[in-house]
Parts: structure tokens; sequence; C-alpha cells
């Protein structure tokens, strides 16, 4: 896993004409070569949808939480003011095809086993991915009950509280979650203790603004890729 890789972030997007997370921005940055960066959370009526926000707000004319939401619904919402829609795990797994590698987040929720047993059920049939999340107990249940695939932690250098930010960074966290690789935020980069952190687990950085910044060639970057203007 080590070495730079273009991760499309959220795919290829500019949330005008192209929405993030959406099969069009998926679409884009496949047919650049691009792996890609994917959010996802499970629905009321157990679907695997890709969509980043908890709430509809920020992406839709809707209001309400995706994860209280049936998927009948949900299907009829268009994101911004485009005609795309949410898409299933499932509509992306079809359209990718296993061509580029897949970068799974798996959003924070109450229903952990419910949404890494749909979660994984889904990708049965499929075998290039990977998978992480910010929420130590998902990790630690995927690599329990699933130790064969790919599971990676997600760290951030500002969390809630203090106690929060100092035990995700605490060994402990590691040693009880037993992440692949770790996904860090670009402000943790540099520090010593995750330059030492990257000796002993593959790491990627997001985000990175720009597929020009080369200055930790040991790191697999996830990139913000914007549509090149013509």
């Amino acid at each position: 896993m080590v070495g730079k890789n273009i991760i499309a972030h959220r795919g290829i997007f500019d949330n005008k004409k192209i929405p993030e997370n959406s099969l069009s921005a998926i679409k884009k940055a496949l047919n650049l070569g691009y792996s890609i960066e994917i959010d996802v959370q499970l629905t009321k009526d157990n679907k695997i949808v890709v969509f980043h926000d908890y709430t509809l707000e920020r992406m839709t004319k809707e209001k309400g939480f995706v994860q209280e939401i049936e998927y009948s619904k949900l299907k009829s919402i268009t994101l911004l003011d485009t005609k795309e829609i949410i898409p299933t795990l499932n509509d992306v797994l079809k359209l990718v095809d296993n061509k580029v590698l897949l970068d799974i987040e798996i959003k924070n929720t109450k229903r952990i086993k419910d949404t890494c047993n749909t979660l994984m059920r889904d990708l049965e049939n499929y075998n290039n991915y990977i998978l992480k999340s910010f929420n130590p107990k998902i990790v630690h249940f995927l690599k329990r009950f699933y130790p064969n695939v790919k599971v990676g932690l997600l760290l951030k250098k500002n969390y809630s509280n203090k106690i929060i930010s100092s035990l995700m960074r605490s060994n402990f966290i590691l040693k009880y979650c037993k992440p692949d690789f770790l996904a860090i935020s670009k402000s943790l980069a540099k520090t010593k203790k995750y330059q030492k952190l990257s000796k002993k687990y593959p790491t990627m950085i997001w985000t990175i603004e720009s597929d020009d910044d080369t200055s930790c060639d040991d790191f697999i970057y996830i990139c913000n890729i914007r549509p090149k203007k013509n």
C-alpha cells in the first residue's frame, strides 16, 4: 500500500454540475484512472448508500438524518440543482467494476453490527477495496469478524474534547482496534508521533489539495481533485 497514489476524494466534483459522491463524480474519476474515496452509511431500511453528511440539508433541498430515512424516499431526492440522486453502494460497485481501488469510509453509527454486516454482504463478490472509519469500534468489529479485510483508522487533529483527542491518539486505541493502516489529516502528517507510526503502519494523508504536492513520497495521498477547466 505504501507509495504515492492519487485518490479522488468523493470522486471528481464541483458541487455545481457534478455533486460529490454522485455517480457522475465517480464516473469522472474512473475515466481518469484514479482510485476513488466514497462515504457510506446505512438507511433505516438497511440499504448502504453513498453520502457524506449525516443530514440532507447541505446536498439536497430536503431535511432529515440519512440513517433515519428509508431508501424508497431517499432515491427520489436529487442532489443540489442536478438530476443526480443518492446512489447505493451497489450502484457504485456496478459502475466501478473493480477497475480502480475503492476507498470506503464508514460513517459513524449506533448500528455498528447491522452497518458492517450489510456492507460486507454488498462487498461479498467485490475485491478491489479498502475500508476505514473514524470510529475505532467499527474498525474493531470489522477486524474481529472479517479479519481478512483491509481496514484503517481515520485520525484528525481536533476532536470534540481533550479526553477524546488524547484517547484517539493513544496506543491503547491502536491495540484495541488493530487497524491495517492509518488515514491521518494533513495537519498531523509532519508530527514526530505520526512520522514514527508511519514506519509501523501504512499511512494515508487527507486531504491534499493538489496532485502536484509530493512533499511526502512515503505516503499515499487522498486528494481533493477538481475538474480541470478547459
